[in-house]
């Protein structure tokens, strides 16, 4: 697919997700998500004939005007939308879908220093909602949604819906997820661990209190 054709796609796309773009003229000029994605598949066409520096100053020249950092190394695909885009970062290993959308605040990045694919995947048709963090050599499945300030540290099936730190699947394939049925998924939460651990404590203590009364 040529260059403008996918541009006009990224405009087209504006009005299928946002009920207030009124007019061409408006997005084009107005919606910096749509320009810091045109700045970047311009920065990403230097990349991938190794012209670095060139394909890095206009991506940061797209962060300074537009609040939205995206490496020029990121794979896009089609059809992407960043609604109400500042803060938004996006990581130099990160390969992104068809049909994906971010909201403000979502940050799409690794967790350390290690070396090679270090940044997440998205599928096509996944959502991720404000502020969330998705982090790691980690895949979002297909038509799946991030909630809103959640933490991903780990895939995330096709067709589930994650909330929560660290993100948690409460529906999947339309159906709502037990946390008891989380284990496959592996996804640790040590402040739910304390807090049933103090909840067991205080059960035992009370009933220490009652057993010392009934002496008395």
């Amino acid at each position: 697919m040529g260059l403008f054709k996918m541009f006009k796609e990224d405009v087209d796309v504006v009005f299928d997700q946002d009920p207030a773009a009124r007019s061409y003229v408006e997005v084009i000029l107005t919606y910096s998500g749509l320009h810091s994605i045109w700045a970047h598949r311009v920065a990403h066409a230097f990349y991938k004939k190794k012209f670095f520096f060139l394909a890095r100053v206009i991506s940061q020249l797209s962060r300074f005007f537009t609040g939205i950092e995206i490496h020029p190394g990121a794979k896009i695909g089609r059809r992407f939308f960043i609604d109400h885009g500042m803060g938004v970062v996006i990581g130099e290993t990160c390969e992104i879908g068809d049909n994906v959308t971010l909201f403000q605040g979502v940050t799409l990045g690794g967790t350390g220093k290690e070396k090679g694919k270090r940044h997440p995947t998205l599928l096509d048709n996944s959502l991720v909602a404000t502020g969330a963090k998705v982090l790691g050599s980690i895949t979002i499945g297909e038509s799946s949604k991030v909630g809103a300030g959640s933490v991903v540290l780990h895939d995330v099936p096709h067709n589930s819906t994650v909330v929560g730190i660290p993100g948690r699947v409460v529906v999947q394939d339309g159906k709502k997820v037990q946390q008891k049925d989380l284990d496959h998924h592996k996804m640790p939460d040590p402040v739910y661990d304390r807090i049933d651990q103090l909840e067991k404590e205080i059960k035992q203590l009370q009933e220490e209190v009652k057993e010392a009364k009934g002496v008395n």
